[in-house]
């Protein structure tokens, strides 16, 4: 309507603007009546020439640009049904927020140069409670405590092995076992991280209780406290690989177990068309990147493509 309205005036009349834009002359004489019914003012006064009133020189003024964002508008919301952009917030957990994601995305934003992505970062009970909120589309995480509001697809093994410091009895040693740890200093992620629950299940069993612990936050950098001889660690081999200066990896010869990263999504719920797509591109990097080491079982409810 606002590009007839456009045309009369420019035209002069609307017998014109009708052969311009290819409408029979009541139709563009609806057109009109419509839009001044819209905006409760009348634009233009009709006689033998068209005469535009104060309100329609104000809205021919505007014209132009009311186009333009209009046509901005339609493209958008196009390009958001077809996925082609859009707002997608991601949760991922370490170390896939650091040695995986990075290069996922780079592709993905290469080939969707109009979707705005947000990435926050945190363990799985935390992304857990941000995917039950809404706050997250979904994540990329270890499994979290089982949920009646979400549902979990496993996709990557993530196989763990220690980080000692390189003057460590163990340093050098040809082969090490979980009972091998007893009375060693270790260093923790706090209580409620998954792979913490399970090493901590596992030295249990081996071991009972008999162990220290220094509590940090931040898996990805127990090794500079390895590398300060404060303790050593059990980790995801992603985030303690390559070993820095001072400090040694070894594998645990009975640890056969690991986190299983997937993706985590509010049940029931439909994603964006963006946020499916974004999905769908991490699944098959991740599925495509499997990590598995023959030292360790993988899983066999992992998801294999």
């Amino acid at each position: 309507m606002i590009k007839t309205f456009q045309t009369i005036v420019k035209l002069g009349s609307f017998q014109q603007a009708a052969e311009a834009l290819q409408y029979s002359q009541p139709a563009i004489t609806q057109h009109i009546q419509k839009l001044e019914g819209d905006l409760g003012v009348k634009l233009i006064d009709r006689g033998k020439k068209i005469k535009l009133t104060e309100a329609g020189k104000i809205f021919y003024a505007r014209a132009d640009q009311l186009l333009k964002e209009y046509e901005y508008l339609t493209n958008t919301i196009s390009d958001i049904q077809q996925g082609q952009a859009g707002y997608v917030r991601i949760g991922v957990s370490e170390p896939t927020a650091s040695h995986r994601l990075p290069a996922i995305l780079s592709s993905f934003v290469e080939k969707n140069p109009k979707i705005r992505l947000s990435i926050r970062i945190g363990d799985s009970k935390l992304l857990n409670e941000l995917v039950v909120d809404e706050q997250l589309d979904f994540a990329v995480c270890p499994s979290p405590e089982t949920s009646l509001d979400t549902e979990f697809q496993p996709l990557l093994f993530e196989p763990m092995a220690l980080l000692l410091y390189n003057t460590h009895p163990f340093a050098q040693a040809t082969e090490i076992h979980l009972q091998d740890l007893k009375g060693q200093p270790f260093l923790f992620t706090p209580p409620n991280c998954p792979i913490r629950i399970r090493i901590e299940q596992l030295l249990a069993e081996k071991i009972d209780s008999d162990y220290q612990g220094i509590e940090i936050s931040n898996i990805r950098s127990h090794k500079y406290y390895v590398q300060a001889k404060l303790g050593i660690t059990i980790a995801p081999i992603a985030t303690i690989s390559p070993a820095i200066p001072g400090t040694v990896i070894q594998p645990i010869a009975d640890l056969k177990v690991g986190p299983i990263v997937g993706v985590l999504r509010k049940r029931n719920t439909p994603l964006g068309t963006a946020s499916e797509k974004l999905m769908l591109d991490i699944r098959a990097a991740l599925l495509q990147s499997n990590l598995y080491v023959p030292e360790f079982e993988l899983p066999s409810k992992l998801a294999l493509p």
